[in-house]
């Protein structure tokens, strides 16, 4: 286990395995871990609650022949031809991220089998920009009380996020600390890691005026600007569990919709290159919006140019800003119905498109880049 200060108990399964603690009872009056708020016992039950979870995710690559050490091991390559995986200059791909006051929202609804997939997707959605392979997630859960039976579906939500992105659940921490938060309560973050060649790395270096703009629908808010969302909810008095017309089902359904994960699709479109160096950027929006976001990969020299008549956001971010915030601070928050930015040298557009309809979307062309001064306009 990992050492942690009296107050927690982490639990770990390669890399995830429960607390020790000292012997003892209460006995002469002698305070015990219990007594402070920390179930150890709970803790041996959470482990064998989430190994299963867990290991759905492992494959080849994992050692998973030793349980219940203090660190997870993966082969960064794998020579067996059926599983062959092999990197000549591999740098390593690190991020970490949460998933904000949606939190908040999940638990008051007792729903918490979505933010899990939340938690890998905001990771591994900024880890594929470079044009990395996720390979392995960690995540730490913070609680009041471990309840094994209801974090059972954060864990298992964290699971299937790893299964969409194909990289394994190595390891986590769960510290259950009632002195910090409140009866209910829990937090989430993840840490996500992975590899790409050094000379198939994505950094928007060579992104150049005529370049063009390919877009990938969101599912909905994602997982920013909940603050806001919960502000907006609240003015307007609105009814989580209730079904509004304008949305075609419940409010609660469309803000806990979980964050898409593009792994799969970003991955189909560079194998569809594997010599050329088409990408010559990509963007995952989150807080900040197209503006904040596409500005990170494009150079000093260049702005990009949206057109935001390419697509019609879901109904969700129109519902919001009747409830009593304008469009200009909605492109400030949110993605607006864009969750992922391909750009792309424009002899290649057709092909890229091509790649992405055959992975199964239906990409937005969405703008182009030109010369300028780091800005991105959308008109």
């Amino acid at each position: 286990m990992a050492k942690r200060n009296s107050t927690t108990t982490s639990t770990r399964s390669k890399a995830r395995k429960p607390a020790k603690a000292k012997p003892g009872g209460k006995t002469n009056g002698a305070i015990t871990y219990k007594d402070a708020g920390v179930d150890i016992n709970a803790g041996a039950r959470w482990v064998g609650t989430i190994e299963a979870a867990m290991r759905s995710t492992y494959g080849p690559r994992v050692c998973a022949d030793r349980h219940g050490g203090f660190a997870g091991l993966f082969r960064l390559d794998y020579d067996e031809q059926l599983f062959r995986r092999n990197y000549r200059k591999p740098m390593l791909v690190g991020c970490t991220d949460g998933v904000g006051t949606k939190v908040l929202i999940a638990i008051k609804m007792k729903r918490l089998d979505t933010i899990g997939i939340d938690l890998v997707a905001m990771n591994v959605n900024d880890l594929i920009c470079c044009g990395a392979e996720p390979l392995f997630f960690l995540d730490y859960l913070a609680v009041h009380k471990l309840e094994p039976r209801e974090l059972k579906d954060v864990i298992e939500g964290v699971a299937e996020g790893c299964r969409q992105a194909g990289c394994a659940l190595l390891g986590g921490e769960t510290a259950e600390m009632p002195d910090l938060y409140g009866k209910g309560d829990f937090d989430l973050a993840g840490f996500s890691v992975g590899v790409v060649e050094r000379n198939r790395a994505i950094d928007g270096s060579r992104v150049s005026p005529g370049d063009v703009l390919i877009g990938l629908a969101s599912s909905g808010i994602h997982s920013n600007g909940y603050s806001l969302v919960r502000k907006l909810v609240a003015k307007g008095r609105c009814r989580l569990d209730k079904v509004y017309d304008e949305l075609g089902e419940s409010l609660g359904d469309a803000i806990l919709r979980p964050t898409r994960i593009y792994v799969k699709t970003v991955d189909a479109v560079l194998r569809a290159y594997p010599v050329k160096r088409v990408v010559t950027a990509m963007a995952h929006v989150t807080g900040g919006g197209l503006r904040e976001n596409i500005a990170r990969v494009i150079p000093a020299n260049c702005d990009a140019i949206i057109k935001k008549s390419a697509w019609r956001p879901q109904p969700i971010f129109d519902f919001l800003r009747k409830l009593g915030t304008t469009r200009a601070e909605m492109l400030k928050v949110f993605n607006m119905g864009v969750g992922f930015v391909f750009v792309v040298k424009p002899a290649f557009e057709t092909g890229v498109l091509r790649a992405l309809e055959e992975a199964g979307e239906t990409p937005i062309r969405m703008g182009r880049v030109q010369r300028g001064g780091g800005r991105v306009k959308i008109q």
